[in-house]
């Protein structure tokens, strides 16, 4: 585990990396207002010890990165996008396995079809096809534990209350999980290392939300997706429900759909670890058919 500051596009991007760097790099993309942290770094050993180079990193205004004032963000949704083509250009040596999680993996859509010469394989979790709301494809909204989320969030905590903090972080993940799954005590400690790591802890959780500006990308066209792709999909995901998975594998040429049980909108818990771990490995193996 290798924490640096990355200088690129004008700004700063903390940059974790496990493995041996001259082993194949994976990047992995975190979701909206989610650092690093959500990577475990015992996941991200694993996918180490298992050959990769395994990128993770802050996105801006997020754990150690360049940040903004709170509802101020001084960048557009097309940044977010550029900025992990600039690392695996910098950090990756040109080329990379991209895995992307939920904003995350939109962003990893948009790179795959846009700059398909950086992506080795693509490996997208718990996201729907990029760019296209869901209503316009007849695929299921929210569950109503999530929409409640959105539609009536827990009041905002003193931002200078690191406990508050804590505690609003983790109510806040609390109706992602899959029912009945929900580890608090994992949940807490990501919490707490997010807002121990985080310059503008309040940029953190508002800004990605917040109206980025139009992107000059056009929504991605599959069609132009070339790299093996692997869709990995909650089965109880309150967020996108697996029928988006399966519309999105459906929407990439050869794509491979993994529904997991036990896994809500959320980075594979480690009970899934087991399933989803070796998945990937073989997925990003080079000596794949």
């Amino acid at each position: 585990m290798v924490e640096t500051m990355v200088q690129l596009r004008g700004v700063e991007i903390c940059v974790d990396t496990f493995g041996d760097r001259d082993a194949p790099a994976m990047l992995l993309i975190s979701g909206a207002a989610g650092s690093m942290d959500g990577w475990d770094p015992d996941f991200c050993r694993a996918l180490g010890e298992a050959g990769r180079f395994v990128i993770r990193y802050d996105h801006r205004d997020t754990g150690r990165s360049t940040s903004s004032p709170p509802g101020e963000p001084t960048y557009t949704g097309d940044d977010l996008t550029r900025d992990p083509i600039a690392l695996i250009d910098e950090v990756a040596g040109g080329t990379a396995h991209v895995v992307g999680i939920s904003m995350g993996g939109g962003i990893a859509q948009y790179i795959a079809a846009y700059a398909p010469e950086r992506v080795t394989t693509l490996t997208l979790m718990s996201t729907s096809i990029a760019g296209t709301p869901s209503t316009q494809r007849d695929l299921p909204s929210m569950a109503p534990r999530a929409r409640e989320s959105f539609e009536n969030p827990p009041p905002e905590p003193d931002w200078s209350d690191r406990a508050a903090v804590i505690d609003y972080l983790v109510e806040a993940e609390r109706p992602l999980a899959a029912p009945g799954e929900f580890d608090e005590a994992y949940a807490r400690a990501v919490a707490a290392r997010t807002v121990d790591r985080t310059t503008r802890i309040e940029s953190a959780t508002k800004n990605h939300w917040l109206d980025l500006g139009d992107s000059e990308y056009d929504s991605p066209p599959m069609r132009n997706v070339l790299a093996p792709t692997l869709v990995i999909h909650g089965r109880e995901d309150p967020m996108f429900p697996p029928e988006h998975g399966e519309a999105l594998a459906a929407e990439i040429d050869g794509a491979e759909l993994l529904i997991v049980d036990g896994m809500g909108h959320q980075v594979p818990p480690r009970s899934t670890w087991d399933l989803v771990v070796p998945a990937i490995v073989r997925h990003t193996d080079p000596r794949r058919p």
